[in-house]
């Protein structure tokens, strides 16, 4: 595969993420779009270390760093939505909209 296919895949996994996150309302399906976006930013690092540049532990290592945020996000967030859960019985984030201050 050359890059542009690399980047094309890319363009179609980060748009399938953006669709996803701005268009559902369920908090999971925002997570899965995020990931996505994520994943894409990944490859898209992975695609230049490939074609682009001399050292190779240059993309390796933004995407570790990426994989270690996507892990942090997903914990957080869904210790997030669990209380949410309890608390509202509904992850719907349009009827979350009451806050306590």
């Amino acid at each position: 595969m050359t890059l542009h296919a690399y980047l094309l895949v890319s363009l179609a996994l980060f748009s399938l993420g953006l669709i996803g996150a701005l268009s559902h309302r369920n908090l999971i399906a925002l997570l899965i779009g995020t990931e996505l976006m994520m994943n894409a930013a990944s490859l898209n690092f992975m695609a230049f270390n490939r074609y682009v540049v001399t050292d190779p532990t240059v993309g390796q290592i933004f995407v570790l760093i990426i994989i270690g945020l996507a892990a942090a996000e997903v914990a957080i967030f869904l210790s997030i939505i669990l209380r949410l859960y309890r608390a509202y019985h509904d992850i719907d984030s349009e009827k979350l909209v009451e806050l306590k201050g």
